[in-house]
């Protein structure tokens, strides 16, 4: 009861198409049941019944339309009761009226409270997945309800199937709110289908675009170089910008836009401004066109002063500044480069940002200029004096002044003088004493030094200093102070495989110790900061070089006592021979003695027998 109450009450608010009073019998009214006999009746009431059973559950039927509600509509499927389906499944069909026929899904033939349930959502989607592929593969055009905005695009509502429109496939053109679309019928075409995740992408952009390619096709045909069009800014990049001309595309591109220099097409440009550009170029296979903007102006050289000529002085205003330089418009379209060598007659390195920055107003000299090309070389140097002009009588050789330190290198030290004169110090020249492997371990960048001129190349421009060159040579004293077998106290540097430092702090001079003459007394070896004896074995005056030794000192020592106690032995060798020799002297003289003495008598004896004979 409860729910034929509910049916009531919903039906009472439907509007029923209403027969017409005339064609109403009204004699028959209260006399139907005399009509039929009992067994006709009960006959007729069979196939009643069974007509209604023939409308199974799960089943899709075709019903029609005979009442709307603000919420429902009602359906007639021939059953015994009418089923209600909601409007919000039926957006797709936005001019629904009473009597269209529609598919509906049999959900419950008569639920607990007898009603019949349809759903004309679930009707659709069981066929839609047929109709969705038939679409893809005939190329069909179909037709969808955008229900929605979601993450890069659009939901649309086809054939009862949430399809995804992206952003990009809406509109030749990008748009920029999505929301305008929300709630609208449109053509699409079935672009894209995954069978496995009930995916379906839809496009209304190729339906537009197949109409402009026809379009497109007529247009190129018609396009001549130097022809003047109007377009509408598309779309806006960096490098420059897209022009609709009317159903084909052509490039703007940044260099094209103004003769002036722009950083960005938005300074000038902006979206949906209508304008003129001039065709430069096109390619009809390629369906590419090259526009022009600036080409509609005349060439700001050509109004240029015609009487402007080297080393004339000119003013403009920064607009560009790079590594190698700064650019200067001079007019609206005209610019002038200054090279960051023409910037400051200083020659060490230095960035344009040291003397400009974007904006400034400068005044620079023309140094060349070449109108065929549009180019001008610019000049701020020479603004002022060149400081090389007079640089033989301000720093003549031998002269003393201070410089500023600039830069290093492993054989020197740069060093500025004045603005645009620079100097190098060799390494060398540094200091007489110290034995200096990098300019970094004496001086430092910014630092003051005091120089000497050493030598003036004007042709090159290049100065030759010293420092050590203010005080005199101590080399003339060492060499008389360090002489050869000299013993000097010093102190030991730090100590590699191949020797040590030793300092004599008395003199501030350094000296080399070879490993092997680094060697104590007792076997060991000197370390670093050990305070020892050395002895000079070697002095170059010219190579300010002074090799030194411990170990001779010692070695020397024991050398002489060697040497003191051979001597020794050597005088008892020598004495002891003398003693024999005198001997042996003695000896020999008595021996010939008696030789004598034995001849004398010999001849003495060989006389008398002489004369015995006689």
């Amino acid at each position: 009861m409860a729910s034929t109450t509910n049916t009531q009450e919903k039906l009472s608010t439907v509007k029923f198409a209403t027969p017409d009073p005339n064609d109403f019998d009204w004699d028959t009214t209260g006399k139907a049941f005399d009509t039929y006999k009992a067994d006709e009746r009960v006959k007729l009431e069979a196939l009643y019944d069974q007509k209604l059973n023939q409308v199974l559950e799960r089943e899709i039927v075709m019903g029609s339309v005979i009442g709307l509600t603000s919420k429902e509509a009602v359906i007639n499927i021939g059953y015994k009761s009418d089923g209600l389906v909601p409007l919000t499944e039926f957006r797709h069909m936005p001019d629904l009226k009473v009597g269209d026929e529609v598919e509906v899904y049999v959900e419950t033939a008569e639920d607990k409270n007898g009603q019949l349930i349809l759903s004309h959502k679930k009707a659709r989607a069981m066929k839609s997945w047929d109709r969705v592929n038939a679409a893809l593969e005939k190329d069909e055009i179909v037709t969808g309800f955008v229900k929605c905005r979601t993450k890069g695009g659009l939901i649309v509502d086809v054939f009862g199937i949430e399809a995804f429109l992206p952003g990009s496939q809406i509109d030749v053109k990008p748009i920029r709110d999505y929301d305008i679309y929300v709630g609208k019928t449109m053509e699409f075409k079935i672009v894209k289908i995954n069978q496995e995740f009930k995916n379906v992408v839809v496009s209304h952009k190729v339906l537009i675009e197949n109409e402009l390619e026809k379009q497109k096709v007529e247009i190129m045909s018609k396009l001549e170089k130097g022809q003047v069009l109007e377009g509408t800014v598309k779309n806006i990049t960096s490098y420059g910008v897209f022009m609709d001309l009317g159903g084909v595309d052509g490039l703007l591109h940044i260099t094209d836009i103004s003769w002036g220099r722009i950083n960005h097409p938005e300074e000038v440009l902006k979206l949906d401004q209508r304008i003129n550009v001039v065709i430069l170029d096109f390619d009809e296979e390629k369906k590419r066109i090259a526009l022009g903007l600036k080409q509609l102006t005349p060439q700001p050289w050509e109004s240029l002063d015609q009487n402007l000529k080297a080393t004339d002085k000119v003013k403009g205003k920064v607009v560009v500044l790079t590594d190698y330089g700064a650019f200067v418009e001079i007019i609206p379209g005209v610019e002038g480069l200054i090279h960051v060598s023409e910037m400051s007659w200083s020659q060490h390195l230095r960035s344009p940002q040291d003397f400009l920055k974007v904006g400034d107003e400068v005044e620079t000299v023309i140094l060349s200029i070449d109108r065929d090309e549009h180019k001008m070389s610019l000049g701020l140097k020479q603004l002022t004096p060149d400081p090389w002009g007079a640089i033989l009588s301000k720093y003549p050789v031998g002269s003393k002044h201070k410089a500023k330190v600039r830069n290093f290198t492993n054989f020197g030290v740069f060093v500025e003088l004045e603005e645009g004169v620079d100097g190098l110090i060799h390494i060398s020249d540094l200091s007489w004493n110290k034995k200096i492997k990098h300019p970094a371990e004496f001086t430092k960048i910014g630092e003051e030094l005091d120089v000497v001129v050493l030598e003036v190349d004007v042709e090159n421009r290049r100065l030759s200093l010293g420092h050590k060159q203010l005080e005199d040579n101590p080399w003339e004293t060492y060499e008389s102070l360090f002489a050869i077998n000299s013993v000097h106290q010093g102190v030991v540097g730090k100590v590699t495989d191949k020797g040590a430092s030793v300092t004599f702090t008395a003199y501030g001079v350094e000296a080399f110790a070879p490993y092997r003459q680094l060697q104590k007394e007792d076997g060991t070896v000197a370390k670093e900061h050990d305070t020892l004896d050395f002895k000079v074995i070697e002095f170059s005056k010219e190579n300010r070089r002074i090799v030194v030794s411990h170990t001779r000192i010692f070695d020397e020592k024991a050398q002489e006592v060697k040497k003191a106690e051979s001597n020794e032995r050597e005088k008892e060798v020598a004495s002891t021979a003398k003693a024999v020799k005198k001997i042996k002297d003695t000896q020999e003289k008595s021996t010939l003695g008696d030789i004598e003495a034995l001849a004398a008598l010999r001849s003495s004896l060989e006389a008398n027998e002489k004369k015995e004979d006689k």
